[in-house]
Parts: C-alpha cells; structure tokens; sequence
C-alpha cells in the first residue's frame, strides 16, 4: 500500500530548531535563563495538590462531559472572572491537543481555516492535519468562505488584544458565512492594560448573549500552574460542544478522575490565581525595563505570558545575541512570516532567574 505519512505533511516541529541556541545558552557561567516556551515554574496551589490526592483512590473510568461538580465549577468561574455566559461545557485533555484536533473532529477536510497572521503554531497543525486548508488573516473582512476561524485575544506570542468591536466583526462574519468562531482565551485572565482589558468571544457585548457557532477555548497551565495535569475546557455554543462531546466519547478523549477533581479546586480557588498574576506582572516589569535598555522596542505585549520584541534584525540573530548571555527565547518565525524580525520572550521563569536576565541585559 502506497501511503503518504501524516508527519511528512506537517512543518518541522518549531523548537527543534533551537537545540544550537539553547546549548548555547546553557553554556554560560550562570546557567541557562530558558524563557523560550510558556512552561510554568511555580508550584501548583496546595488545595489543588489535595484535590488530586484525595481523588486518587477512584478505580472507575470517568465522564467525559465531567462530573458534575467540574461543570458547574468551569461555568460558575467564567461568569464570575470573566462575566460570560458559558453555554455548555467541556472539559478537555489540555487545550493543544483539543486544538489540534478540533477541525478533524468537526468534519472540515478540504475546508478553508482562517488562523492570525502571528499564530500559536497548532493551529495551522490542526488545520493540516484535518486536511484543510490554513489561510492567515487578523481582519474579519479577508475571512471570506472559511468554515472555522481561530482567534486569539491575548495572542500568543504577541499579546495583542482585540476589543468588542473587533470581536463584534468576527461573530458578525461567522453568522453572515454560517462559520465556526474558536476563540483561544487561554491568557484571559493576564491582562496588564485597563484601558484595553481582554474580552471573551462569549461575553454578551460581543455575542448579544447568542452563542451560536461560537467556543471559547481555556486552559488551567497558566492561571493555575497546571501544565502538568493537561487541564482545559471548552464553552459555548451547546450543540457544537454536544457534536464534540459524542466524538470524543467515542475516542475515549476523557480528563482523568483525579485531575478533573483537581481543576474543580482551581476554579473555585481566586485568590491562588491571583498571586500568580502578581507574581507575573513583577516579572513583566523587571523584563521590559531590561529589554528597553538592552536598546529592544516592545511591541503590543499588553496581555499575556510574553513580552514580543525586537531589535530590528532577524529573529535568529537576536536569538543568539540573547544566547551568548544564557538567555533562551523563541523566535517570531515560529508563528509565522510576519514574526521574522521579533523574539517572544516568556514571564515564566522563576524569580531568581527573572533577576538573572535582567543582570545580563543590563551587562
């Protein structure tokens, strides 16, 4: 049988291509400053980790849809922190795989699918692996005929927020084209700006209170340090979550008992989320400061986990320049053509590593 393998059809895996930096950043006296990817440092709350050990003992296999508790714990905290109306929910086992495989599961081989002009990479993944086609576009009005749209407000990498009336026009095209919205909202709760603060696809300003065609992705790794436990979920358009409820049903994509217990306790736990958005807006602020003086222009970056920067150059000179003083980032042309003269840079690293690339930009 004469076949074409899925992987061959795919880009390279992006952070492949920074083994050479980062063992050059690890070479330095001080240690490596890994700044490169999204991967939280800090400890998961302490009733989060009890949630977890108190579940342990459960021998069943769990729901898919989640218990009870954990749908009502997602729906109650989106309309509190966020004051949206959630519609259904799902939980899921972390949202880049549920990313990666929304457009399979929706049936969208040989569709068009719209994803930013600087993306989070698994989105084009997901469109390749579906079969379908990716097309770049940040304005609603170039959307066209596509069938599903991903957006991402705070974007990763750049932090860039779109307000109501930018999300009023994108669910305003998926009515007028019978089209799938999926809004990434994973850096929700990480923003920096209150004159521009973020805005879900689902809060009743921008969707009227209709939730038709519309889910809101949200993921537990960054609000709550849970990249570990693979915690996220979605919300919104009831039928479109029910569609995927029954498909992951049948692939047994279910979250585990425990962690599903576990992401009932963040959800109820504000105050633990909090301090974690403090302890990233010092960090934030120790960063600009260093890169403003490291002679950097810091674009958007109003929301998020990371800081996108330049210095005018290609992102993979400025990549090794950070390297030589020990510092990892990503570079802007993971995320697309228009990232080639940036570096996204990450607020996760611990307090005292934060302190150590300060010391080397200033150096």
């Amino acid at each position: 049988m004469t076949r074409t393998p899925l992987g061959n059809t795919l880009p390279d895996f992006p952070w492949n291509s920074l083994a050479a930096a980062k063992e050059k950043a690890a070479a330095h006296p001080g240690g490596i400053v890994d700044l490169s990817v999204g991967n939280p440092v800090d400890l998961v709350a302490p009733g989060v980790q009890l949630a977890l050990a108190e579940a342990a003992s459960a021998p069943g296999y769990p729901t898919t849809a989640g218990t009870p508790a954990l749908q009502e714990a997602i729906a109650a905290s989106l309309r509190r922190r966020y004051g949206m109306e959630p519609g259904a929910v799902l939980p899921v086992v972390g949202t880049k795989e549920a990313i990666a495989w929304l457009p399979t599961l929706l049936g969208l081989r040989g569709r068009k699918i719209v994803i930013p002009e600087v993306a989070y990479p698994t989105y084009e993944v997901g469109a390749l692996i579906a079969g379908a086609t990716p097309v770049r576009h940040d304005d609603p009005a170039d959307f066209g005929n596509a069938s599903l749209a991903f957006i991402n407000s705070p974007s990763n990498p750049t932090g860039r927020v779109w307000g109501v009336e930018h999300l009023r026009k994108v669910v305003a095209w998926a009515r007028a084209n019978n089209a799938i919205v999926a809004s990434d909202e994973c850096y929700l709760g990480l923003g920096w700006d209150d004159d521009n603060p973020p805005v879900s696809i689902l809060d009743p300003r921008v969707s009227d209170g209709d939730n038709t065609g519309l889910i809101a992705m949200h993921s537990l790794s960054k609000s709550a340090n849970m990249a570990s436990y693979r915690a996220g979920f979605f919300a919104g358009d009831p039928e479109l979550i029910g569609e995927l409820l029954e498909i992951r049903k049948h692939a047994g994509l279910m979250v585990p008992g425990p962690v599903q217990a576990a992401m009932v306790a963040a959800l109820e736990d504000d105050d633990s989320e909090l301090l974690q958005r403090q302890r990233y807006a010092v960090r934030r602020a120790k960063l600009i400061r260093a890169l403003n003086h490291a002679g950097f222009q810091i674009e958007h970056s109003e929301a998020g986990l990371y800081l996108w920067a330049t210095r005018g150059e290609d992102c993979r000179a400025t990549v090794d320049w950070l390297a030589q003083r020990g510092i990892l980032v990503a570079p802007g042309d993971f995320y697309g053509p228009a990232g080639l003269k940036y570096i996204r840079m990450g607020l996760n690293g611990s307090d005292e590593r934060v302190d150590a690339a300060v010391a080397r930009l200033a150096s």
